[in-house]
C-alpha cells in the first residue's frame, strides 16, 4: 500500500467516522474529537486511538463496537482494533470548530 492508498483509506475511515453520533451529543464522533489517531498497516489492518466524552458514558461498550463494525464495512480493510484511552482527556477544546458551533460554544 503506497502513500497515496493509504491516504485514500483514511479518507475513507474518516467519512465512515463521521457517521456515527454521541448519542447525547448531536455531533459525530470525529468532529467531537474523540478520535486521537488512525494507524493503518501495510496489510490492511487499522488501529484507532479513541476517548469517551467521560469515563461513565453510558455509551462505553457500544460505541468502540460501532467504530469496528463502520471501519470494518471498508473493503480495504482487513481488520479494525479500537483502543480506548483516556489521556489525555476529552474536554470541549478537542472539538472541531464547526461542532463547537453547532453546540453553541463559539
Amino acid at each position: 500500500m503506497d502513500k497515496s492508498e493509504k491516504k485514500e483509506l483514511e479518507d475513507k475511515i474518516i467519512a465512515a467516522l463521521k457517521e456515527i453520533y454521541d448519542p447525547e451529543i448531536p455531533v459525530d464522533i470525529f468532529e467531537l474529537g474523540l478520535i486521537y489517531e488512525v494507524k493503518i498497516k501495510q496489510d490492511g489492518n487499522v488501529e484507532i486511538d479513541m476517548t469517551l466524552t467521560s469515563p461513565n458514558c453510558p455509551v462505553a461498550e457500544s460505541l468502540p463496537v460501532d467504530v469496528k463494525n463502520k471501519v470494518e464495512l471498508i473493503e480495504e480493510v482487513s481488520e479494525a482494533k479500537i483502543n480506548i484511552v483516556f489521556d489525555p482527556p476529552w474536554d470541549k477544546d478537542m472539538m472541531s470548530e464547526e461542532a463547537q458551533l453547532e453546540l453553541g460554544f463559539l
